[in-house]
């Protein structure tokens, strides 16, 4: 069964999102098995400089790699990335699989990004969208779309 683990910068502060979350990690445990990392964000100051901001993506990033197994293939979720359709991610997980490949980490970063250093170490950039939304939001959708595509893959009847 593939382990899908997701990386992320902060905690879900709502209880809507951790509820979403919850509901989909539900789903998704029939399919794989789902691990959540949640590393601390770095804290800067009200209107951070670009070295602050650069800084603290240094830092996140050195915690979220930290935290993702050796020689499993990441996923940056990055606006610069590449579009999958949800069929197109459907069959890249499943391709992964057929390839040997058990243990997969998607990373998400923080307010600010993800630090240069996640992006260049990851196997895949993937964009959500060409728009910007929370990255607490983006946990959800990702995790929805994970769900999405490991219903595609069996056949189920989610995906319309």
């Amino acid at each position: 069964m593939l382990t899908v683990t997701i990386a992320c910068v902060g905690k879900l502060k709502e209880a809507y999102w951790r509820d979403a979350c919850a509901e989909y990690a539900k789903r998704l445990s029939a399919f794989c098995r789902l691990e959540i990392v949640e590393v601390a964000e770095e804290r800067v100051p009200d209107n951070p400089s670009a070295a602050q901001i650069t800084a603290a993506l240094e830092e996140e990033g050195h915690r979220l790699l930290s935290r993702i197994p050796a020689g499993v293939p990441m996923i940056a979720l990055c606006i610069e990335g590449k579009g999958y359709t949800s069929e197109g991610l459907s069959k890249q997980l499943s391709q992964w699989t057929v390839d040997g490949i058990s243990h997969v980490a998607f990373v998400i970063g923080g307010s600010f990004g993800l630090s240069p250093l996640v992006k260049e170490t990851s196997r895949v950039r993937l964009s959500m969208s060409g728009m910007t939304f929370p990255h607490q939001m983006a946990r959800v959708m990702l995790l929805e779309q994970i769900y999405r595509a490991m219903q595609i893959a069996v056949g189920g009847k989610y995906h319309k």
